[in-house]
Order: C-alpha cells, then structure tokens, then sequence
C-alpha cells in the first residue's frame, strides 16, 4: 500500500533522533559506575550502582515529561514543525555538552561529586538538562506529524506507525553498535559525541527536504475567527470525545507504563547483568568479550525483522474481521513481555554464585518481548492520532509520553530493588535475582489480564473507531 511521501523524512529524522537517544542511554549507567581509577581504561563517575540507576530513572522520567508541555506550546503558539526544529537543535547541545565533561577530569580514585569534581558534574548534568528540554519540544511533534499525513479513516494510518516505528528502531539499532562501542573500547567522550553527530544529521535532512515533501504539515496553528469559537474553551469537549480521551489515558496509564517499566530493565539492569553476568566471549568463542551495550541492539532489530509480519498480521486478521482490539492488543503485548523474562529467571539462576549465564538468556528476552512491543507500541501511538480532538493531538501525545515518563522512574526504582533481592534482602519467591526477573513475569500477566477484563468497556469508549 503506497504511503505519503513525506513519511519517509519523518522516518529518517526520527531515526537519527533516537540513534542519538538510544546511544547516549546505552551508555549513561556504565559510565555512571565506571571506576575514576587511573589505570582503568575509560574512568566514569565511580558512583554506586544503586545511584547509578536513580539518576537513570530521573533522567529518563524527564525526557517523557517535558512532552506533556512541547505539546501544549506546539499546539497552541508554534506548530510541530518549529517545535521539532527547536528540540533537535537543543538536544544536539547538549550531547556535545555530555561529551564536553572529558574536558574537566576526574579526580583519580574518588567518586564524581559537588567536592571532587564540580566542573565534571555539573557539565554532565547540564548536558543531560539540554536533552531533556529538547526532547520535550522534539517528541511529541514528529509523532502529530506522521497522524496529519493522513486523512480521517485513511487504512493506510497503522501501517504508516509501523513504518515510522521501524524508523525507530534503525537508530536504536545503530546506536549502541557505533556509539556504545566508541564509548566503551575508545572513550566515553567519544560515544556521547557520536550522538550529537546523529542528531545533527536528522534536522539537516528534515530542514533540506521538508519544503518538497512535507508542505503544509506541521504549520502554526490558525486562531480562531469566529466569535462562537472563541467564547469556546479548550476543553469543552462532548461525551463521545471525553470517553475516547479516557481510552488513551487507561491505556496510557495501566498499560504503557505496566509495559515499560519492566521493558526498560534493558537500560539499567539488564544492561548491567549484560556487563557483569554473562559471557560474552560466546562460549569462548571470541577471545575479547563483545562489548555489553551490543545487547541493546538485539530489541530494535527484531523490531525492523518483525515489523513487517506483525503488519502484515494485522491486515490479514482484518480481512476476516479477526483484528484484535486496540485494548486486546495492549493485553497481548504485556502477556508476551511477561513471558520473555522467564529466559531471564533462567539466566539468573545460571549467573548464581559469581557464574555467567548463557549468552543466549538475554537475547531470548529481547526478542521475545519486541513481539510485545510490536503488538503495543506503534498501535498506540496510533491510537491517540485517532482517538484524540485534532485541537489536542500534541498535547494528548504528550501525555502518551507522559506515561512513559512514570514508567521509566519506575524502572529505575525497580532496578535499584533488583539490589536488594541479589545480596538476599529481600525474596520474592526464588532468591537472588532470578526472584527479581520471576517478579517481571508475574506482573505484566496480571495487568494484561486486568486489561483484557475491562476490554470491552474501552471499545464502547471508542464509538466505533478501529
């Protein structure tokens, strides 16, 4: 089925987008607790894991913030496409700003901090403040803009997400190959600026291609001229909209965030059970360990191999009038991702007493949990642009990102308790950290199921939309 032209700008730029996102959170917890010592090869900030993954979890809580208010100003004063335009630029600052806290030094064997190197960490944390901000100016808009190719009812809208989806995670796939490698092998500094070259890349060719391909989307909004549309507030909306925004924000706020707070293990603990438990020699097959942030690059592959089937699924069941519900989808993506972490229980229990697991455990893992994924994720993006008032797409799309925002400082809650269950302090039903990975199969099953329950209240809320 042939799609709008100017999808494939927004593809690009997203994907440079995330290669830039997805590099810098591959290595942001390594570097965290990377040892300040001289004679190791790349000194980090020598904190505690257990502070290594707070800081992640705040960091990522506000990168899906900020959306919620890029939304509101995109749609009310500059449009997506200046909103876009602002954030990539801001974003791109701050990663050379990341990459700038080379410059300061550390002190040789002491932790990174206010006292012992003030220059270092307050450059780090302006760097990751720059992101921040951009992203929320960036985020929301490239997402509005795939929705205004389309007219309402076009069939075309959900394979266009998942196209775009793809556009994804090509960068996520990137990412931790080029700048996690840079990062870990050359130099942290070097990693942190081969994002910002990504980021540059994808608002050049926006800026360059946007006025052949994408004319008229993205504008500033137009205010209204009628007297009876101005004496109408933002949010006096009918029935029928109310219910269809209580749709997006029950999946938003049970769904999405059940899903990806144990999802986004993958930066924090799983990240570090890459470096720390598993052999990466393959079996001693390799005579170096490949380097950890690799593992990152398993999910968005499978995505870009699976992609396509999962479209191709979703239209074949639809002919038949099979397509699960948008709500149903949500349940069968979280019952997945609970059953990828069973080959992380077995991986742990492997990994006891100072062994290594399998390299295989974690590689199950993300692939089976990016079928998850692939039934949630692209389906939900879409279903805000359907679901949502056209005067509060941004700002709705926003507070879908909002949702990952809780999400992820949930994440990294959950892998700060991860501690507590490995050193015994904690049980829940195995010891150690297999109990850990056994609790992020338990949960994502009981909320799908929740969801599933309540299924067909949502698709009355939808009144009549697919």
């Amino acid at each position: 089925m042939n799609q709008p032209k100017g999808l494939w700008i927004l593809f690009i730029t997203e994907m440079w987008e995330r290669f830039s996102y997805y590099g810098m959170r591959a290595l942001l917890v390594l570097y965290l607790f990377a040892s300040t010592d001289e004679t190791t090869l790349h000194p980090g900030f020598g904190w505690s894991e257990e502070n290594a993954y707070l800081l992640y979890g705040l960091y990522t809580w506000l990168v899906y913030l900020t959306p919620i208010f890029g939304g509101l100003i995109a749609d009310r004063f500059i449009g997506t496409h200046r909103s876009m335009i602002v954030g990539g630029w801001i974003i791109a600052t701050g990663h050379i700003t990341l990459a700038a806290t080379e410059l300061f030094g550390v002190t040789a064997g002491a932790v990174v901090s206010l006292q012992s190197s003030p220059g270092a960490l307050l450059c780090f944390l302006s760097g990751l403040l720059l992101i921040v901000i951009g992203t929320g100016f960036f985020k929301p808009c490239v997402s509005v803009m795939v929705g205004q190719l389309y007219e309402p009812g076009d069939e075309r809208r959900d394979g266009g997400f998942t196209i775009f989806y793809m556009g994804i995670n090509v960068g996520a796939v990137m990412s931790p190959l080029i700048a996690g490698t840079l990062g870990e092998t050359v130099g942290w500094h070097w990693g942190f600026g081969s994002a910002a070259v990504g980021m540059i890349l994808g608002i050049l060719v926006y800026q360059y291609l946007r006025p052949r391909y994408l004319e008229g989307i993205g504008l500033r909004p137009e205010r209204p001229t009628t007297s009876a549309q101005t004496a109408k507030p933002t949010f006096s909306l009918s029935k029928v909209e109310w219910q269809r925004i209580g749709v997006i924000l029950v999946l938003a706020f049970v769904g999405n965030i059940a899903f990806w707070t144990a999802f986004e293990q993958a930066g924090s603990s799983m990240n570090v059970f890459a470096a720390q438990s598993t052999d990466r020699t393959v079996w001693g097959l390799l005579s170096d360990p490949f380097p950890a942030t690799w593992y990152q690059a398993a999910n968005p592959a499978a995505v870009i191999i699976f992609a396509p089937v999962f479209a191709w699924l979703w239209i074949f069941l639809s002919k038949r009038n099979l397509n699960p519900s948008t709500p149903m989808k949500f349940a069968l993506g979280l019952w997945l991702l609970g059953l990828a972490f069973l080959a992380m229980v077995f991986g742990a229990m492997e990994a006891r007493d100072g062994g290594l697991a399998g390299p295989h455990w974690l590689l199950i893992t993300y692939v089976a949990y990016t079928w998850g994924e692939l039934c949630l994720s692209p389906v939900g993006l879409s279903m805000v642009t359907k679901l949502a008032p056209l005067h509060l797409q941004s700002f709705m799309m926003g507070m879908w990102f909002f949702s990952f925002s809780i999400s992820n400082l949930l994440a990294g809650l959950v892998a700060r308790y991860s501690i507590k269950l490995e050193s015994g302090e904690s049980t829940f039903v195995i010891d150690g950290l297999a109990g850990f990975y056994l609790l992020l199969v338990v949960a994502p099953l009981v909320i799908g199921t929740f969801i599933w329950l309540i299924s067909p209240v949502l698709r009355r809320w939808m009144h009549g939309v697919k």
